[in-house]
């Protein structure tokens, strides 16, 4: 199925676009807790290997954070550049409240800037970015195309693209476990927590729908991008892609 079909509360409810920023803004409070406990803190593992990646190409800025939600991508990669200024978007107020605050707590105000906007047009100009990143959202986006042509829209000649998306292990060792967990503990313990009934049954039904592997450089490649790599992590339950524009 079509990740761009999985909605987090079914048809009839609005667009993916509507109802993944209601989703998200149910689930802010819990949102940074969630992502610790699901992942077991490898999300921070998988943040650092990309950042490993870009500190080694060392793009020029400004930089833009696509999905940015409570801002840790952003934060991060503002630490690594301190020349560096950051852009971060996302569709949650809720989610970007929650950035702003961690942003001024790490006292990066002046060069981390969240904003209030869609993937599908982001608000930057034609080839203004050195670097794009996003971080657990393209299975959100409700034309996934659209959103990598216009993330490679705004990224300059010779920029650099880097996405990290949650993914289906290939191993037949591990993908019972993985299914169990991700099908059965992982919405149990969103229910508890989050107290929204359907997102997180929407996290594993998105990740499975998700183009994986060579499947997601075709696409970035058709957005225009060169040069597509992905790097499993931890399993194959999460991915890294880089592409050059």
């Amino acid at each position: 199925m079509n990740c761009e079909n999985i909605t987090p509360y079914g048809t009839g409810n609005g667009s993916k676009t509507e109802q993944v920023e209601e989703m998200f803004d149910n689930i802010a409070p819990a949102y940074d807790f969630m992502n610790r406990a699901m992942s077991f803190g490898l999300h921070r593992k998988w943040l650092r290997r990309a950042l490993t990646h870009i500190n080694n190409v060392s793009p020029d800025g400004p930089w833009l954070d696509v999905a940015t939600g409570t801002a840790d991508v952003a934060i991060s990669l503002a630490r690594m550049a301190s020349h560096v200024n950051i852009i971060g978007i996302d569709l949650s107020e809720g989610m970007l409240a929650k950035g702003r605050a961690k942003v001024a707590e790490a006292g990066l105000s002046q060069r981390v800037e969240l904003k209030k906007a869609d993937c599908l047009a982001l608000p930057v100009a034609d080839a203004s970015m050195g670097l794009v990143t996003v971080a657990y959202g393209v299975r959100n986006f409700q034309q996934l195309s659209k959103g990598l042509e216009e993330m490679a829209r705004v990224t300059k000649r010779g920029g650099m693209i880097a996405v990290v998306e949650l993914s289906t292990p290939t191993s037949p060792l591990i993908r019972p476990f993985y299914h169990l967990y991700t099908r059965c503990v992982i919405p149990l313990m969103g229910r508890i927590v989050s107290k929204d009934v359907r997102a997180y049954s929407y996290l594993p039904e998105s990740i499975a729908a998700v183009p994986q592997g060579s499947r997601m450089t075709r696409l970035l490649t058709e957005a225009g991008f060169r040069d597509p790599r992905f790097y499993p992590m931890t399993f194959g339950t999460c991915t890294l892609y880089t592409a050059r524009k």
